[in-house]
């Protein structure tokens, strides 16, 4: 077993997320420009949604084997692969025209992400401990929201520029860039002996996964990630406009100015996800310093229950106030999840556990929006949101029973 400290967890995580972040810059310019741009891409309109949703449902038969792959093989070479398919990918957006070739290109990202995330995710585990762990993984998780954010506005800022395929072509070569970053400054970090911080015993690191213990934590874990998918990119994300709609017709009155109810759900969007990037290393730090992360989980979920509430109440200050709290929610629950995995037994095994906890967050993202759908007939988007509230309330009596549980550790 090699020694961490020889390694530093800073540099690896920045090479990690550079990487991670310019990968993304191809998939999230898709979900911006492609329902825009379908006849430029030789698809039609009502091809788009299952080609934008097809690198989900491959993700969730790939994500055991991933981490199946990085638990035995190298973490370099496997995260560094899965960056230059992720190149080719996007490039194949930019070269192809037509639905066929774009569905085996978007298959080819879900292979491709399922390296990169579980990969990041499992190297970030790697160098860490319980003192620096949600701290490490709450830096990661800032490439990511920068690599949706960046994807997003570039995306649709050089398709109005150089059109569709040059946009894409760009897009690629970006993602080869920070593979090529990667294949250079990454080191090696499967074996890595984890140096046992003061709140974990080395029997602790090591108790194997049929203990009862890790398994409620791994459960637990799970079914936050989980809930903060379903209620985010599930059931927000694609009702979100609607809901805008609904509630403040075709423009709203800003500052004196009429602002169109589609840039104002993108802008709106885009700063959740700006405010997301902050709270996500905020909240890692403070449950390392803390030494307890399920109380740290607990006070993450208050600024969601509010802003759903807020936001289920529809009035324009209000849905001004909601917005951003969610979007706290929404960034401490994805890097203390993660975080969470790591407190488990031996780190041989996180990288399995991280396919198992990221097959369900990818499964409650991919039937959120149907199950959205069926569901606002029947009780409005507004008592959706209140459903939501209803479940991170729900998490949130858990979490306060797990952080002021007697001799909890993080």
């Amino acid at each position: 077993m090699k020694d961490n400290l020889s390694v530093s967890p800073s540099r690896v995580v920045l090479t990690i997320g550079i990487g991670t972040c310019l990968s993304l810059l191809g998939d999230a310019s898709m979900y911006t420009v492609l329902p825009t741009h379908s006849m430029e891409a030789g698809v039609t309109l009502a091809s788009v949604g299952i080609l934008l949703s097809a690198n989900r449902f491959v993700r969730l038969f790939l994500n055991g084997p991933a981490g199946i792959a990085f638990e035995r093989w190298s973490h370099r070479r496997l995260f560094v692969i899965a960056l230059y398919i992720g190149a080719f990918s996007t490039a194949l957006y930019g070269i192809t025209t037509g639905f066929w070739p774009l569905l085996v290109a978007r298959l080819i990202w879900g292979l491709s992400w399922v390296g990169i995330w579980i990969g990041g995710n499992t190297i970030c585990l790697s160098v860490s401990n319980d003192e620096n762990r949600g701290r490490l993984i709450g830096f990661y998780q800032v490439f990511f929201f920068l690599g949706v954010s960046s994807g997003e506005m570039l995306g649709g800022f050089l398709t109005d520029m150089v059109g569709f395929h040059s946009a894409m072509i760009i897009s690629a070569s970006l993602t080869f860039v920070g593979a090529t970053i990667a294949l250079i400054m990454l080191p090696e970090t499967s074996g890595l002996q984890l140096s046992p911080a003061k709140t974990s015993s080395a029997e602790e690191l090591n108790t194997p996964r049929s203990n009862p213990k890790n398994r409620t934590q791994l459960a637990l874990a799970t079914t936050l990630l989980g809930l903060n998918r379903l209620a985010i990119p599930g059931l927000l994300i694609p009702t979100f406009a609607l809901f805008m709609r609904n509630q403040l017709g075709d423009t709203a009155l800003i500052a004196g100015r009429t602002i169109g109810i589609t840039s104002l759900t993108g802008l709106a969007l885009g700063l959740s996800t700006l405010i997301s990037m902050t709270s996500a290393p905020i909240a890692g730090g403070i449950s390392d310093r803390m030494l307890n992360r399920w109380r740290t989980v607990m006070t993450g979920l208050i600024p969601g229950i509010m802003g759903f509430t807020l936001l289920a109440i529809g009035r324009p200050l209000t849905i001004l106030v909601g917005v951003p709290l969610i979007a706290i929610t929404s960034g401490s629950n994805q890097s203390l999840s993660t975080a969470l995995v790591g407190d488990i037994g031996a780190a041989k095994h996180h990288s399995r556990r991280l396919g198992l906890v990221f097959t369900v967050g990818d499964l409650m993202s991919a039937v959120g929006p149907p199950l959205a759908y069926a569901l606002i007939p029947v009780m409005g988007v507004s008592n959706l949101y209140l459903i939501i509230v209803a479940l991170f309330s729900v998490m949130f009596f858990i979490a306060a029973l797990l952080g002021f549980k007697k001799n909890e550790n993080p």
